[in-house]
């Protein structure tokens, strides 16, 4: 009674993330355009496949982006993950099985509440199947919202990324190194939003743009293009395990 409040204001520390211009140049072979099926619309449809090669793109650099490596790449989850926030299942250059036990400790770098994801490559995806199937274990399966089969790892979705590779290569004391010349791979504990992991874009976001008919070559242009950066806006939303082989895993 009487006493005075204390001042509890929060500190920001101000960063900069910088878009970087993602896209690719789609030619269209006009004389295939006339003279192609109608029912078909082969610029459509080579517009689609552009897209996609754009949307691969984003997905690898997510993980793998590197603006010191490459400076028209924006950095991804390996770079963006503070090193307070990393773990290795290995303390030397070769991968060891992942770890029920470690996947917890994992989980618990990523406060307040736990993550919205947890995001692996196919052969963890499997390792962790595998156990589940043979032994009791905090793993669920569920169908999502789409009727397909969902995993849950203690009551967090598990998604899969085929742009997460299985080739890591590793330091000699179990850090990683690099995305291939080895047999390592990572899991990824993500919390996303507002303060959290997000994606930021221009006020177009994927824009198509025609450039024309092109001058030497029979053929029509569009370029699709994208200004895009990930950033991580609190260190404790992201959370990495690097080091795991593709043994089988145990408690």
């Amino acid at each position: 009674v009487g006493d005075t409040w204390p001042e509890a204001t929060p500190t920001f520390e101000q960063v900069t993330a910088t878009l970087k211009i993602l896209g690719k140049d789609s030619d269209v072979d006009l004389f295939l355009k006339k003279t192609r099926s109608a029912q078909q619309d082969l610029e459509a449809i080579v517009l689609q496949e552009t897209a996609k090669g754009v949307a691969h793109t984003f997905e690898d650099s997510f993980v793998y982006g590197d603006s010191a490596v490459s400076a028209n790449e924006f950095d991804g989850l390996h770079k963006l993950v503070p090193s307070g926030q990393t773990l290795s299942l290995s303390a030397d250059a070769t991968p060891d099985p992942l770890t029920l036990a470690k996947l917890d400790e994992l989980i618990d770098l990523v406060k307040p509440g736990k993550p919205d994801l947890l995001l692996m490559s196919r052969r963890t995806r499997r390792s962790l199947s595998k156990y589940a199937r043979a032994s009791s274990s905090p793993i669920q399966f569920a169908p999502d919202e789409f009727g397909s089969r969902a995993a849950f790892y203690d009551g967090i979705p598990i998604a899969v990324s085929d742009f997460l590779v299985d080739t890591e290569l590793l330091t000699a004391g179990g850090v990683y190194s690099a995305k291939t010349g080895g047999t390592a791979a990572s899991v990824f504990a993500l919390q996303f939003g507002e303060r959290a992991l997000l994606g930021i874009q221009g006020t177009e976001g994927i824009a198509v743009e025609p450039l024309g008919t092109l001058e030497t070559k029979d053929a029509s242009r569009h370029r699709i293009k994208w200004y895009v950066a990930v950033v991580l806006q609190r260190t404790q939303a992201a959370a990495q395990l690097t080091g795991i082989s593709g043994a089988d895993v145990t408690a």
